[in-house]
């Protein structure tokens, strides 16, 4: 199979109707001076909306700190018509594992076509290899440390690919400004990519649950999200956690104030919250620590 790359100049050859979403598509090579196009192209072209590409920005760098800002620039003189969007700045830090799991739980809200840049990387300039993945249709940009495993776990259909192109300069602790961010750039804008297919047990974390029985991250109200599916769990499961047993309610509203209780969240995921409180302070959670069930 011969490496995959992305071509720009296909967009403009097509109907109008798919210029105006500007959704990139793989193309294998060349022939003749005419382009030869990747058969699963053709039929996703005919089969799903296209939607135009936007850059998503998953990481552990903080809300402060120049960090995020050097990642923009770069993604910006990249790629300057894409829009660029936070979701994490604040994933769990120095954690691939956990902010695996939170990664999936809020990728499938995004349309067809976007791209994640997701950057959770303690072993930066290590062994671990670079990786962009497609999931359903979505785009991951990241190491190949486990950050990606959940994603392309639930994902229906994948391509994984290892990226072997380099920066002339590139430092050995910001793989995410000078390596991850030009790559992500570059496949929303439908530019080639210098990199291998890989089968898809290539890095995998075969030994992580599907769901994982942790606190994996702690809101601004002091909400604490699981790594659990709230669709997995019966309405009567209490899950415990510090110690103390923590009954389900819909929403913050059907409890009285200061009572603790888990719920569903908007992005499906068994969430504990203190109505009028937070549960972080009042219950003593943090990230990382074990959740189990009860069944009343």
């Amino acid at each position: 199979m011969p490496a995959f790359r992305w071509n720009a100049e296909l967009p403009s050859r097509l109907p109008n109707n798919q210029r105006r979403y500007g959704r990139p598509f793989p193309v294998l090579g060349r022939g003749r001076g005419r382009l030869r196009f990747a058969p699963e192209a053709i039929n996703r072209a005919h089969s799903e909306r296209l939607y135009a590409a936007m850059i998503i920005l998953f990481t552990d760098f903080g809300p402060s700190g120049p960090y995020t800002g050097q990642v923009k620039a770069v993604l910006h003189r990249e790629a300057p018509e894409v829009g660029v969007l936070d979701l994490f700045a604040d994933a769990p830090s120095r954690d691939p594992k956990a902010a695996a799991y939170l990664l999936a739980a809020y990728a499938s809200w995004f349309p067809v076509g976007t791209v994640f840049l997701a950057v959770v990387d303690p072993g930066v300039g290590g062994e671990r290899p670079a990786l962009a993945l497609e999931a359903d249709g979505r785009w991951f940009v990241g190491p190949g440390n486990g950050l990606l495993e959940i994603v392309q776990r639930r994902a229906a259909q994948v391509r994984l690919f290892e990226i072997t192109w380099r920066p002339s300069e590139l430092s050995a602790s910001f793989h995410g400004r000078d390596l991850f961010a030009p790559i992500a750039a570059a496949l929303a804008r439908g530019q080639p990519m210098g990199a291998e297919p890989r089968p898809r047990d290539f890095g995998r974390q075969t030994d992580w649950p599907d769901d994982l029985a942790e606190i994996i991250y702690i809101d601004h109200y002091g909400n604490a999200m699981t790594g659990l599916r709230a669709e997995r769990l019966r309405a009567d499961t209490r899950l415990i956690a510090a110690g103390q047993r923590i009954p389900a309610s819909r929403t913050f509203s059907t409890v009285a104030p200061g009572a603790a209780f888990w719920y569903r969240n908007s992005n499906g995921l068994a969430e504990i919250a203190v109505n009028m409180g937070r549960a972080d302070e009042m219950l003593g959670l943090s990230i990382g620590m074990r959740v189990t069930q009860e069944e009343a």
